[in-house]
């Protein structure tokens, strides 16, 4: 019996000893690498929206970020009506009475006791009307028309629908798109743009000055949205060199008008690099006959920190229209601008 229990005891402890090495196998594979939240993460070059949110409500914030920015995109690029469709309406309403043959209704009768005369009249009203009418048409559908569409009579249906399906396809994939911040309660919203378009400082401003007129909830996770329209790493001499565009296109040399300005300094994972120095930096940047104001500037240079990368975005009215904070600019008491 005893040395029927020995087999058993050995295979016990070999199994004991595997488990043990599987267990040291799991812990040690991943070599130490921190698990990526995001596939694609924010890197210089790349302009956006910075956007803070609720902590753990990352993914509900992103997907009303590309909602909103769609939308008052469209608005900068084609107008609040962009969506309505091109219609041909008649511009009086056709009220006609439809009469059947078998009927036997009074209204029959007084019509058939008409004099031919007034008949004639009618009809040629009739047709004068319809005349009309078809020219109506055919001006609204040649204002309806676009440029494609020769190309889209030579091309069979087919061919329309699978091009119209690209389209829609290639919209999905829209000029907005969610990278990886790195920092709990922040987002970031990277901008595909164009040349002619609306930037991030367009759409921005015009998303806050929106929501102050409107005073309409717009989101639920949304807390500020601020315009980066330059993103690089942070130090001091690579923000001086990233600002130069961005600082001649608000700040031009030669302006009528000078410019009050202030900076704004926000940092978030990261306690390497120090805060004076960079705003002397900036603020430097600007040339003359624009001055610092920190009371009432006309315009506010932003410049956050996040982690190794630095955004730099220019706002206007940014104490009047709450900071920037979607939340306290829709909300009742928004009205008393911070």
């Amino acid at each position: 019996m005893a040395a029927e229990n020995r087999p058993s005891s050995n295979s016990n402890s070999t199994n004991s000893n595997n488990n043990g090495n599987k267990g040291r196998k799991r812990k040690y594979l991943p070599h130490g690498k921190p698990v990526k939240k995001g596939l694609y993460p924010l890197r210089p070059g790349v302009q956006g929206f910075f956007i803070t949110c609720d902590g753990g409500r990352e993914r509900q914030a992103a997907n009303e970020a590309l909602n909103l920015l769609d939308t008052f995109y469209e608005e900068l690029l084609h107008g609040k009506d962009s969506s309505t469709k091109c219609m041909s309406i008649p511009s009086k309403p056709l009220n006609k009475i439809t009469k059947f043959k078998d009927s036997d209704s009074s209204s029959d009768e007084d019509d058939s006791s008409q004099p031919n005369d007034q008949n004639v009249e009618k009809s040629a009203e009739e047709r004068e009307e319809s005349t009309v009418k078809k020219q109506r048409l055919e001006v609204d559908s040649s204002n309806c028309e676009n440029t494609d569409s020769d190309k889209a009579k030579d091309k069979p249906i087919d061919d329309l629908i699978e091009d119209e399906l690209k389209e829609l396809g290639d919209r999905n994939k829209r000029h907005f798109a969610s990278l990886d911040s790195g920092c709990n309660g922040v987002i970031f919203i990277q901008m595909h743009k164009k040349d002619g378009v609306p930037g991030p400082s367009s759409i921005v401003q015009h998303m806050m000055n929106s929501a102050a007129s409107t005073r309409k909830h717009m989101s639920r996770f949304i807390l500020r949205i601020l315009p980066a329209e330059v993103a690089c790493y942070a130090s001091e001499e690579e923000i001086t060199k990233a600002i130069k565009p961005l600082i001649e296109q608000h700040f031009p040399t030669e302006s009528p008008n000078p410019q009050k300005f202030a900076v704004l300094y926000e940092a978030r994972s990261n306690t390497g690099i120090e805060r004076m120095p960079i705003i002397n930096a900036v603020a430097k940047s600007v040339p003359q006959p624009h001055k610092v104001d920190l009371n009432s500037p006309d315009k506010t240079i932003i410049v956050q920190i996040v982690k190794t990368i630095c955004l730099v975005g220019v706002v206007e009215k940014y104490k009047e229209l709450s900071k920037f904070n979607l939340r306290q600019l829709t909300s009742p008491q928004g009205s008393d601008h911070s």
